[in-house]
């Protein structure tokens, strides 16, 4: 029962441009994310770019390319590790040596010491988080540039500077020894606003462990700016306690981020306006559907979901979590999962004696990640056996050097 679930959601499709590949979504100006969760979101110009992949990748067939990916596996040997995000479409997982969240991932393949070459199969700033916890020896490489982030994108660095400017002089000064404000940011953000953090006594965290990043934060200072991804950062202070009324949002195209000084100097948390398309995509509603239709299921969805939506499912936390969780389900257990439809659909595949399907019944992947084709990464591989490295991410030695710091002090917590 389990594979007709996933079948049939598998089988409504959010865009029928999903059938074509990934290249051909360079080809507008501007360049889009392409079909998939955030298929309306606006890419910013001045995200990375992919180059034109050589058109001998483009009419390669499946087993084609994947026995090139095998064959320059075996040629490097360990002075390879490729990483497979969780959200990754399985002919891609299919090749990973590790596969994991973005963090995990990272730490992980730092440790691979051996391995001179980190190809991510993830997105942007997954690929700088390796790089930042990278052995200097490594080189980190993303097979596809324009795999991006729609919600790290919603959060510009000169935005930032420029909230953070403003949030200074609505607090002014401390007054004691804890800051006005301290500023904490969403693993899933770019490497300079990690850096932000870490020149500005703040920290990162992960969907896994946001409650004692806060925990930390309010120890030190009276509020926080958490960014990018406002349902997290939402989620996480009012299962803390923090009541709604002391929370804002900020708009970043609006003075004060759409607030008054009142209503600031009145919040403990200030969150940025930014989400998740998948997880933005899950409602009550589809949570209603699922217990009239499998009565007894359990609801387990992600934290970057809206605050009803976390408040009705059953269960909540990282992609580790809920695959930990429904994988220690008993048999003939039925879950309704709300993540992006990748995992979900690897999971039914992976644990037949369970129902698991995904709580959208119009199913919407990753975009960005749906740009990690295997033409991309046998790719990247040709040139690394020819000795040629292409699509390197390089994050810069003082931003490296306070992102770090960041990523350490997260690191310190018990």
């Amino acid at each position: 029962m389990a594979n007709t679930v996933a079948t049939r959601a598998s089988a409504t499709l959010c865009s029928p441009k999903l059938k074509q590949e990934p290249w051909r979504f360079d080809m507008p100006l501007p360049p889009h994310y392409g079909p998939g969760s955030s298929q309306d979101d606006v890419i910013p110009a001045h995200a990375p770019r992919q180059q034109a992949l050589p058109s001998f990748y483009c009419t390669r067939g499946e087993e084609e390319l994947a026995a090139r990916i095998e064959r320059a596996k075996t040629v490097l040997g360990k002075k390879l590790v490729i990483l497979g995000h969780h959200y990754q479409r399985d002919e891609i997982i299919c090749h990973a040596d590790l596969r994991g969240d973005s963090f995990k991932l990272s730490q992980q393949a730092a440790a691979r010491t051996e391995a001179d070459y980190i190809v991510f199969c993830g997105v942007h700033f997954m690929a700088e988080s390796a790089d930042v916890l990278a052995q200097p020896h490594q080189t980190v490489i993303l097979p596809n540039m324009s795999a991006g982030c729609s919600m790290a994108d919603m959060a510009a660095t000169d935005d930032v500077l420029d909230a953070w400017e403003a949030l200074a002089e609505v607090y002014g000064p401390p007054t004691g020894e804890r800051a006005s404000i301290l500023p904490v940011t969403y693993m899933n953000s770019a490497a300079a606003l990690k850096a932000f953090c870490g020149e500005n006594d703040g920290i990162v965290c992960t969907s896994s462990n946001a409650a004692r990043v806060l925990a930390w934060a309010y120890k030190r200072g009276e509020r926080v700016l958490f960014f990018p991804d406002q349902h997290l950062g939402r989620n996480t202070a009012y299962a803390m306690g923090i009541p709604l009324d002391q929370m804002v949002v900020w708009d970043p195209r609006e003075p004060l981020g759409g607030n008054t000084a009142e209503r600031l100097r009145a919040a403990r948390i200030v969150l940025w306006k930014g989400h998740c398309s998948v997880h933005q995509r899950f409602t009550v509603a589809q949570i209603d559907k699922a217990r009239r239709e499998y009565p007894g299921v359990t609801v387990i969805v992600h934290p970057e979901c809206e605050l009803p939506v976390v408040q009705a499912a059953d269960l909540s936390g990282s992609t580790e979590f809920i695959l930990a969780r429904v994988a220690a389900g008993a048999a003939g257990t039925q879950w309704a999962v709300g993540t992006e439809i990748s995992m979900v659909h690897r999971l039914a595949t992976e644990h037949r004696d369970k129902v698991i399907f995904c709580l959208d019944p119009i199913v919407c992947p990753c975009s960005t990640m749906y740009r990690i084709h295997p033409a991309y990464l046998a790719w990247v591989l040709d040139n690394l056996v020819e000795g040629r490295v292409v699509n390197r991410v390089q994050v810069g030695a003082e931003t490296k050097r306070w992102a770090k710091v960041a990523l350490q002090r997260m690191l310190a917590l018990p």
